[in-house]
C-alpha cells in the first residue's frame, strides 16, 4: 500500500525538478546582443529576435552618454560615456519597432535610430 503512495510522490518531484531545470537552463541561455552607441549611430543598426526568447541588451556608449528608447516596448536604456548597461528583455509582441537615442546629444541626434525586429 506504501508503495503506491510513494510512486505518485516521486512523479511529481521528478516533474518538478525537469521543469525547474528547463526554467533554469533558459535562462542561462539568454542571447547577448552588444550595441554600441556614437555620435550619431547604433551598431548594429538593427537586430532581429524572436517572441519569447530572453535576451540581455548590452549597450556601451563610445563618446557621450546616450540612451536607446523603444515606446512600444516600454523599454529604455541609458549608458554614460565609456559604460556599459544591460538589461534583460523578453520580447512579447512581433513586429518591427523603431528605437531611437533618448539622451540628447548633438544635431544628429534625431537620426540616431535602431530598428529591432521581433518574429514569432
Amino acid at each position: 500500500m506504501k508503495l503506491k503512495v510513494f510512486k505518485p510522490i516521486v512523479a511529481v518531484a521528478l516533474l518538478a525538478a525537469a521543469v525547474v531545470s528547463h526554467h533554469a537552463a533558459a535562462q542561462e541561455a539568454a542571447r547577448r546582443v552588444e550595441i554600441v552607441a556614437q555620435r550619431f549611430e547604433f551598431s548594429p543598426s538593427e537586430i532581429t529576435l524572436k517572441k519569447g526568447v530572453p535576451v540581455v541588451l548590452v549597450l556601451t556608449s563610445k563618446d557621450v552618454e546616450h540612451g536607446l528608447k523603444f515606446k512600444e516596448l516600454d523599454l529604455n536604456i541609458k549608458a554614460k560615456k565609456g559604460a556599459i548597461t544591460e538589461v534583460s528583455f523578453t520580447p512579447q509582441k512581433t513586429g518591427t519597432f523603431v528605437g531611437q537615442c533618448s539622451v540628447f546629444c548633438g544635431s544628429g541626434h534625431g537620426a540616431m535610430k535602431l530598428t529591432l525586429h521581433v518574429a514569432e
